[in-house]
């Protein structure tokens, strides 16, 4: 008897699976526009992240392009089947939620332990956002050092590794980069304030305002890379 390695996957990959099936069966045919996200999202049973990882993937496969302020569309077919689908990678909304989990708590950690020399190297960081911002081509070099430090305030070496790992994964996971590589053209930037009142928190001492400051800092990333189109 063959026995096969168990694959876990990935759960936007089952969704982009399931839609590549039904555009290989010719609904919805080349050129028409694929439902709404929320549309989706109920008929699937998952959330909207999950949809939109999905899309994603279809996108990078070259099954649909999406088109911002319109919608998602099925491109003509180059053979007779779509390819199997890939896994991309970890999924962007994935990225965050874990982030979401582990770099409050990181945050609440860092109120109690991080140093004056920390806490200055945030404020130049700040500064540093500011100035990415302003450019045409924002690299995002200073948002993730500054959550890096924060990780690293916490005093705790398997959190800071932790969440330098998700930070390298949202650097080089195949999804993950299309994504960001899109929504900075589109004009997403980094969310200053977010990033001052975390830091009023942390020179507070306040671990509760803290890892409030950054929960909600994280929770408005989604959100709002979520409106976009």
């Amino acid at each position: 008897m063959k026995i096969q390695a168990v694959k876990v996957q990935r759960l936007y990959l089952q969704v982009a699976d399931q839609l590549r099936e039904l555009i290989n069966s010719g609904s919805p045919a080349p050129g028409e526009r694929l439902p709404s996200e929320r549309d989706l999202a109920e008929q699937f049973g998952v959330g909207r992240p999950t949809i939109r990882e999905a899309m994603i993937a279809l996108e990078i496969a070259g099954v649909v392009q999406i088109r911002s302020g319109s919608g998602v569309y099925v491109l003509k077919r180059s053979g007779n089947n779509l390819a199997a689908e890939e896994d991309h990678g970890a999924g962007p909304f994935e990225i965050l939620e874990a982030r979401l989990l582990i770099e409050g708590e990181a945050c609440a950690l860092a109120a109690e332990r991080l140093d004056a020399q920390q806490l200055a190297r945030l404020d130049t960081l700040l500064q540093d956002m500011e100035q990415e911002n302003l450019q045409q081509t924002v690299t995002e070099r200073a948002d993730e050092e500054f959550h890096c430090l924060i990780a690293e305030a916490a005093g705790n070496s398997a959190i800071a590794t932790t969440v330098r790992w998700l930070w390298k994964l949202r650097n080089e996971s195949e999804i993950s980069t299309h994504f960001h590589q899109r929504v900075r053209q589109e004009g997403s930037r980094p969310i200053i304030e977010d990033h001052r009142k975390i830091v009023a928190a942390l020179k507070k001492r306040n671990p509760a305002a803290a890892r409030r400051a950054m929960r909600k800092h994280l929770q408005r990333v989604i959100d709002s890379l979520l409106e976009q189109r």
